[in-house]
């Protein structure tokens, strides 16, 4: 599976690790809240560049309040950085306990189709049913995923030609898109 390069946060250091390294990505989906996406997403290339590390059985083991202080070094990994370093690393530790740390083993290890995938992704600490969905949309429409059902189970992130979620950011003008989508989708449940 091939994937495209990512083109998420405007940024061309970060973009390049979540293209080549499959936890950056799963990290950068996992801070995606509460903060914005480019924020999110470049936080695992500031994780690197201060632990000398995106590998998960190291941020497993890291030290936990060295890890939260990592996060808070400026600019921040997030506006929440105790709670998301302890966040991080509970998701590297299911993965070294689960995966044998291998990110990638979720969407390939033994041929799974879209629906299992989903299904391993809700297992992970932090990923709900919604992050899991966009995810997964994310790993078809642009990391080369080509699981059955995967339109189907990331439904409606899935859709083709939809500007939702981080799953559809390609460029600036789609990044703009899926602002106007989440503003508009706000202000529908507002009103």
């Amino acid at each position: 599976m091939d994937a495209m390069a990512l083109h998420i946060t405007d940024d061309a250091a970060a973009d390049e690790l979540l293209t080549d390294n499959p936890l950056a990505l799963l990290v950068g989906m996992l801070l995606d809240q509460q903060i914005a996406m480019e924020t999110a997403f470049t936080g695992p290339l500031k994780i690197e560049q201060r632990t000398g590390s995106m590998d998960a059985a190291a941020l497993a083991s890291y030290d936990p309040d060295a890890l939260a202080s990592v996060f808070k070094e400026t600019p921040a990994v997030h506006r929440f950085p105790g709670s998301m370093a302890a966040r991080v690393q509970s998701l590297c530790q299911t993965l070294v306990d689960d995966w044998g740390g291998d990110a990638a083993a979720l969407w390939t290890e033994g041929d799974p189709d879209g629906a299992t995938v989903l299904k391993r992704l809700k297992a992970l600490p932090g990923f709900g049913e919604q992050k899991a969905k966009i995810f997964l949309a994310l790993l078809g429409k642009q990391y080369g995923f080509t699981g059955a059902g995967w339109r189907e189970a990331s439904a409606p992130y899935g859709e083709d030609g939809s500007f939702r979620s981080v799953a559809d950011i390609t460029s600036p003008e789609s990044l703009t898109k899926v602002r106007e989508f989440k503003r508009a989708a706000k202000a529908a449940a507002k009103g």
